[in-house]
């Protein structure tokens, strides 16, 4: 009798983006994501009663898709990933009680997913992935965080963001120069036509030691320069090339410094934030000058999806862990509390 391999159906409802991917021994099989950002675009952020709603709509039919493009059925399925948290209550019940109800009807293990450890491990989707450790910088919405990653499960915190984090001052400053949403990619764009010599903005807490972030003061500096200048189209500009200079030199100021602290020379930098180009030029820079590895997600797997869901929930699967039948969403939930999956 000859054992099926492994493959998990990973779902994703974290906040404004639905994502399913099918995931096993053979790599990623398939995956399908579906955007919110149109719905959204109306009310200039994320309503979370119309995110929950919408997950609602469109997890099966996305289900559906991802068995069709694998040619696969849900009998070849060994469990069903789902985030659990941090994110918008709503949001992650949506996916919980679609992922518990049909891992239910299957017959199969689930396992609540952490959102941020789908991020830090979405670079293991790549041909080439990182080896353990690494220090891995995770700059997703609102989180900004700098981590010392031994193996799965094993995550020292070694600083994050004392208020806004990195995602949120985009989306911020972006709001303040009418840029648009989502604010983080409107900016860059912007950003792109700016001058970098017109203005010098603060690279926030590279002073001082330790490696906490803190970039409120950046948004305000930004607000103050908005309010002593005409905000024509080139000043928007300058401002924005200003802000996201600032914001990669002090990412890439902690992230060097982290590596130098923990003595690893690789990082791993994932998240939404973790697509902007002039932040990737300025660690790749960094790292060039230190003989660092920097390692990076493929665009789309950047912001939130399933494949990075069915990615962890199958070294998890794998390992023996599983859910029971209660459904859980944390919408906060540290990543320290993750414990380390004993391989079997």
């Amino acid at each position: 009798m000859t054992t099926q391999p492994p493959l998990v159906l990973g779902i994703e409802t974290s906040c404004d983006e639905t994502g399913v991917a099918l995931y096993g021994e053979r790599g990623l099989l398939a995956d399908a994501l579906y955007s919110q950002i149109d719905m959204h675009a109306e009310y200039g952020g994320v309503v979370p009663e119309l995110a929950s709603r919408d997950h609602v709509r469109k997890l099966i039919p996305l289900i559906k898709q991802c068995f069709a493009n694998a040619s696969v059925t849900s009998r070849e399925l060994s469990g069903v990933a789902y985030t659990s948290g941090p994110g918008l209550v709503g949001a992650l019940f949506a996916g919980a009680s679609v992922a518990r109800s049909l891992a239910y009807a299957w017959d199969i293990p689930s396992i609540g997913v952490h959102h941020m450890e789908g991020h830090l491990l979405a670079p293991m989707l790549e041909t080439t992935p990182p080896s353990f450790p690494f220090v891995a910088l995770l700059v997703s919405g609102g989180h900004t965080q700098l981590i010392k990653v031994n193996q799965i499960g094993d995550y020292q915190l070694l600083g994050e963001s004392l208020d806004d984090a990195a995602g949120e001052a985009f989306d911020k400053t972006a709001k303040l120069l009418n840029l648009g949403y989502p604010g983080g990619p409107a900016l860059a764009a912007c950003a792109k036509n700016g001058n970098p010599e017109r203005f010098n903005f603060p690279r926030p807490m590279t002073n001082r030691p330790g490696l906490d972030f803190s970039f409120s003061g950046l948004k305000t500096f930004a607000l103050t320069t908005s309010q002593q200048h005409a905000l024509d189209e080139q000043t928007c500009a300058d401002i924005a090339r200003a802000f996201e200079d600032a914001v990669a030199d002090t990412l890439a100021i902690k992230c060097k410094r982290a590596l130098t602290q923990t003595g690893l020379s690789t990082l791993v930098v994932a998240g939404g934030v973790s697509a902007n180009q002039r932040l990737r030029k300025t660690l790749d820079q960094m790292a060039k000058e230190i003989s660092a590895k920097v390692f990076y997600p493929r665009h789309e797997f950047c912001t939130d999806n399933g494949a990075m869901i069915a990615y962890a929930g199958y070294q998890r699967l794998l390992a023996g862990e599983f859910d029971e039948l209660s459904i859980k969403a944390r919408p906060r939930w540290p990543l320290s509390a993750l414990n380390t999956p004993q391989t079997k």
